[in-house]
Order: C-alpha cells, then sequence, then structure tokens
C-alpha cells in the first residue's frame, strides 16, 4: 500500500507539470536556505521553484504525460516550473548559476520536447517576448514608412519639376 505522503506528492508535483508550460531541471547541492529564498524571488510570482524527490517526480511526470525524465534524475534535485514565456525565468535560473556555482542546470522541459542544459542556455540568451515584438512593429513601421516615401517620391518629384517652372518663366 502507497503511503499517503508520497501520493499527495506525487499528485501535487503531476498538477505542477500539468500546469506549467515550462520546467527547467536543476541540482541545488550546496546552497543555503537563504539563497533558495534569494532564487524564488528572483524566478518571478509566476514560477515555482520546488525540491523534489527524484523517484516521485519521475512517477508524476509520467501521470502528467512526461516521459522525458525517465531514469535521468539524480542527486538532489529541485525543478523550476515555469507558467507562461519561459525566457525571463531562464534568465534568471543563468544569472544566479554565475554568480552561485552549487547551482546546476541540468536539463529542461518545453512544449513537449526535452531540453539539454545547451538549449537552457540558449532559451536564457533569447529576448524576451515583449522586445522581440517590439523589434517586428518596428521593422515593418520602417518598410511602410520606405513604401509611402516610394510612392510619394514621383508626385513630390512633379511638383518640384512645375515649381522649377513656374519661377523659370517668372524670371
Amino acid at each position: 500500500m502507497a503511503n499517503p505522503e508520497k501520493v499527495d506528492a506525487v499528485s501535487e508535483i503531476a498538477d505542477l507539470f500539468r500546469e506549467s508550460d515550462a520546467a527547467v531541471i536543476t541540482e541545488y547541492r550546496g546552497l543555503s536556505v537563504g539563497d533558495l529564498k534569494e532564487l524564488r524571488r528572483s524566478l518571478g510570482s509566476e514560477t515555482t521553484y520546488a525540491v523534489v524527490k527524484n523517484t516521485l517526480t519521475e512517477i508524476a511526470a509520467r501521470e502528467a504525460g512526461i516521459t522525458a525524465f525517465d531514469g535521468t534524475l539524480s542527486g538532489p534535485t529541485a525543478i523550476a516550473f515555469i507558467k507562461g514565456e519561459p525566457v525571463g525565468p531562464a534568465k534568471a535560473l543563468r544569472d544566479f548559476a554565475k554568480t552561485h556555482e552549487q547551482l546546476v542546470i541540468k536539463s529542461g522541459y518545453f512544449e513537449g520536447t526535452v531540453l539539454s542544459k545547451e538549449d537552457v542556455q540558449k532559451l536564457a540568451d533569447l529576448e524576451s517576448r515583449e522586445v522581440l515584438l517590439a523589434k517586428a512593429a518596428g521593422a515593418m513601421k520602417a518598410s511602410m514608412s520606405k513604401a509611402a516615401a516610394t510612392f510619394a517620391a514621383p508626385l513630390s518629384k512633379a511638383a518640384r519639376t512645375v515649381d522649377a517652372l513656374r519661377a523659370k518663366q517668372e524670371a
């Protein structure tokens, strides 16, 4: 018979997997409680950073339909369950790992795909969604302005030519 506490833990982790858009698996060996508190604060309110037991996490992931972690979890493991855009929390984890060498980013999961450590790094290197949208809008506005100038050029050239002819006749 299964221990009720473990059943509850598996259910809670499975719910976190289902509700999250992405997850980043880390090893936290050597970090103090204060360091973990600082990390949780830097991840923001949309990200849950939880210390988990490997076996229970594998069971919970399978229950949530994720088979990416079968047999790959080892050592002291904590997972950042990310709701929404994963770029910000990935940057926060990367930056925290730079200043705290004890935090090791192992792998991740995003939209049905397993992410390697390098993939999580690439995700962290991306600009935020808002910045990318602003750049796209700026590029579209520039091309529209260029098109408007191109369409207006013959009219303005004709107007300048007529004005030059008028000035010539007056002189």
